[in-house]
């Protein structure tokens, strides 16, 4: 028997960011599990943290 793999489906053009409003293009999950998502100019201002806090970036 195998288990299933739970991922996280692409970002799309309905998927916002979390700080601004403008579409989404960074995907971040927290060691904790949850999420954030960040436009382009967020996801780069932020990046350096998030990789601090061991956030799984994807995107881009």
């Amino acid at each position: 028997m195998t288990s299933p793999t739970l991922t996280r489906p692409e970002l799309t053009a309905a998927d916002r960011c979390d700080r601004c409003g403008a579409a989404a293009k960074f995907r971040a999950i927290l060691s904790t599990g949850g999420e954030l998502l960040f436009c382009g100019h967020h996801g780069r201002e932020h990046e350096s943290r998030l990789k601090e806090l061991d956030a799984n970036i994807q995107g881009g």
